[in-house]
């Protein structure tokens, strides 16, 4: 055909159209992927080498989600010395940080998107912009949360059907990371700017600095070691909170000084009403997203802990655990969510669409290892976090029985963050609500209560839910509409 070339057998092969320049980067091998991606990259992601761009964009992303993960494994691998009392408060907690992680991961989502979309039509001060309007919501959110979280730990607690010796062991926890729950939310949406523009490198960077205070000063703070104070379950919250306020510290410092792809001035801060509402129209949908896929795991809690608390503790080791291995693909399907909507901004839908399979392909093919591992090594992975047998027990089934759906996972996963990036965030929320509450929730209670299983049927629920999630994203994505979302 006039004006294409023939097509090649290579993966990451990309037609030139007639009148379209050559790609202007070539194809690195995965060393000098690593190290160009590590160092900081300054390529165009709209053109050139499809799997080479998805390997500079992913593997810093995928080391972030490894830093963000290490903060909820840290937090476990330290307080579980204290018994199970304080690990139950710990995942109580996480539990009601929910309402956190949606609104600040829903905003993530749509700063990405809106910040990869400029981005791509060549847009950065239109970017910039974006990025600030986003911080700004972000921060007014985080006072409202926080304030009346604090006040209300024990009370929160208890609601979450924590047995008094877990009230009165981690209220601090709870308060403490409820009252600092600001800086998980800039921090979030810090590198979801950083990640929207291409720079996932100082976004990495972030993370390692915050998880190295954090995992150096929590055994102080827990221990009392030197001379720091002993304040038990409480020295981890202090820690986390330092750790991760450092790091949006050193993200806001390259952020306004202009030291990466995207440079924020004084201008970009002025209050835009035209440009917020259409931040929250993208992001409120991202929120009820979140909102229905992190609310369904305290769905899941509380069928848990109706069982008592080494079964709350075994569920929230292997949980962590499971996570761990699940945000590095996480961090591939960022790197998905960068390449659809820059490859939209330029106009250039079918390289969105390779990008996801070929992205697809690489989280599909890392968890499937990780499951094998988990599913063999779960008695070895689970005596790191406890030594008590009856809390270990519940920590390996669960281990086991989830890692079974990780090699579905790994492509709806990325499937979800596609439609995100290219800012259709109405599809994945309708995922979301079908997959884990009319099936998911339901599926649990049903085995876990009503047949007898335990905690057993809950994490049979979870791996059934992984596998539908992926083959209905599958369909949702091919019919392709999420090509035609304007943002």
């Amino acid at each position: 055909m006039s004006g294409t070339t023939k097509p090649s057998a290579d993966p990451t092969y990309e037609p030139t159209v007639a009148g379209e320049a050559a790609a202007p980067e070539p194809s690195l091998s995965f060393g000098a992927a690593v190290k160009e991606a590590l160092r900081g990259s300054h390529r165009d992601f709209t053109s050139g080498p499809l799997g080479t761009s998805i390997l500079v964009l992913a593997i810093p992303m995928v080391l972030e989600m490894v830093m963000e993960s290490v903060f909820a494994v840290v937090d476990v691998f330290f307080v579980g010395r204290l018994g199970a009392a304080a690990v139950a408060s710990v995942g109580l907690t996480e539990s009601m940080l929910a309402v956190v992680y949606t609104i600040a991961v829903g905003l993530a989502i749509g700063a990405t998107a809106m910040v990869a979309r400029r981005f791509g039509e060549g847009d950065r001060e239109g970017a910039a912009h974006a990025a600030t309007q986003a911080l700004i919501l972000g921060l007014v959110v985080a006072v409202a949360v926080g304030i009346p979280g604090a006040l209300l730990a024990p009370r929160l607690l208890a609601v979450m059907g924590a047995t008094p010796e877990v009230i009165a062991t981690g209220s601090g926890y709870t308060r403490m990371m409820l009252a600092g729950n600001a800086s998980i939310m800039l921090l979030f949406l810090v590198n979801a700017v950083f990640r929207g523009a291409g720079d996932a490198a100082i976004a990495m960077r972030v993370l390692w600095l915050a998880n190295a205070l954090n995992i150096v000063l929590g055994p102080c703070l827990i221990f009392g070691l030197g001379p720091f104070p002993q304040l038990g379950v409480t020295g981890a919250a202090v820690a986390t909170t330092i750790g991760r306020g450092t790091g949006v510290i050193f993200a806001a410092s390259r952020l306004l000084g202009g030291k990466g792809r995207i440079a924020v001035h004084r201008h970009h801060w002025r209050l835009d009403p035209r440009l917020l509402g259409r931040i929250v129209r993208v992001s409120s949908s991202a929120m009820v997203q979140v909102f229905i896929a992190s609310a369904s795991w305290i769905g899941l809690t509380r069928i848990v802990s109706g069982f008592g608390s080494d079964a709350v503790a075994g569920y929230t080791i292997g949980m962590r655990v499971v996570l761990f291995a699940l945000f590095p693909a996480f961090g591939v399907s960022n790197a998905a969510a960068t390449m659809v909507g820059q490859a939209l901004g330029a106009r250039k839908p079918e390289r969105a669409e390779r990008a996801v399979w070929v992205a697809g392909g690489y989280a599909t093919a890392f968890l499937g290892l990780v499951g094998v591992a988990f599913v063999v090594l779960a008695p070895s992975i689970v005596a790191i976090f406890t030594s008590d047998p009856a809390v270990a027990v519940y920590a390996v089934q669960c281990l086991r029985i989830v890692a079974l759906g990780f090699l579905f996972y790994g492509y709806g996963m990325v499937f979800s963050q596609a439609f995100n990036g290219a800012g259709d965030t109405r599809t994945p929320t309708r995922l979301n609500l079908g997959v884990f509450w009319l099936f998911e929730i339901p599926l649990a209670w049903l085995l876990a209560d009503r047949l007898g299983l335990g905690p057993h049927g809950v994490f049979i629920a979870i791996t059934a839910a992984f596998s539908l999630f992926a083959v209905t994203g599958a369909l949702l994505f091919r019919r392709g509409r999420w090509k035609t979302v304007h943002v």
